[in-house]
């Protein structure tokens, strides 16, 4: 925050408290404060949160498994982990950076599937920085096509070209198109993994399961590979199916998409 600006918030603050009662200063004290946690970048949908560490302490980077990076920046959320990870993924396309590691616990708040925890390590903070606020900012994208309903949940990714991060948590093909599937309730993401391989001719990339690839969360994930227009071509189905058996799930209520359809 610029100085002068925070100068003038405090001054306006303690201007209109009344004199002598103690808030004006103590509110100044907070203000000033929380403009000095240099470690925040912002947030996003999903409960996510960036963060920066401009040089994480000694004692803790071989603990990480940081290697020769001091300087990190963190993605770390309570709801998805497929939308933040393609966020990530093309925001080290963009940026001078490195994932360094993608973990996915079992959250959801109480949801079937999983949050995340995402490091991107640089040489320089700014640039760790500069990959958190693409990953923010382009986050909303990849939510177009998650649809949930009180019954559960439905995730479809796409990108025409998977880089690091997607090569790294889920084994994309470097430069290739590569998309994720999967249903929650598991027997859904069954149908849907199953109706991905019969729509169009894709390479399967992974299959997870409630005890197999994940944290034990209530979803079948299939990840797969080919054409662009074979891998879109699947998922279009896919999404068609996945939207039909969860609305009947919940009584006739259709999913909906969390922001704006982009597959």
């Amino acid at each position: 925050m610029d100085q002068q600006i925070l100068d003038k918030i405090i001054k306006q603050v303690t201007d209109e408290l009344a004199p002598g009662s103690g808030k004006a200063q103590s509110l100044a004290q907070a203000v000033t404060t929380a403009s000095s946690v240099t470690e925040f970048v912002g947030t996003a949908m999903g409960d996510t949160i960036g963060l920066v560490i401009a040089n994480v302490d000694p004692s803790l980077t071989e603990l990480m498994g940081l290697g020769k990076y001091k300087s990190i920046g963190i993605i770390s959320d309570r709801v998805g982990a497929g939308p933040q990870i393609y966020a990530v993924d093309e925001a080290v396309k963009a940026s001078n950076t490195e994932v360094i590691s993608v973990e996915l616990p079992r959250d959801t708040k109480g949801g079937g599937g999983h949050g995340c925890l995402i490091y991107v390590g640089a040489e320089d903070v700014s640039d760790a920085r500069r990959a958190v606020e693409i990953s923010l900012g382009v986050l909303p994208k990849y939510f177009g096509d998650v649809y949930s309903n009180d019954a559960g949940h439905l995730e479809f990714q796409y990108t025409a070209r998977a880089s690091y991060c997607l090569q790294k948590s889920l084994g994309a093909p470097l430069g290739r198109a590569f998309g994720i599937a999967l249903g929650s309730p598991a027997g859904i993401g069954t149908v849907i993994a199953d109706t991905v391989v019969k729509a169009a001719n894709v390479e399967v990339v992974g299959y997870c399961s409630p005890t197999k690839g994940t944290s034990y969360s209530n979803e079948v994930i299939l990840t797969f590979t080919g054409d662009s227009g074979a891998v879109r071509q699947a998922l279009r189905a896919s999404i068609e199916v996945g939207k039909k058996l969860m609305g009947a799930l919940d009584g006739g209520v259709e999913p909906k998409s969390a922001t704006t359809p982009y597959i």
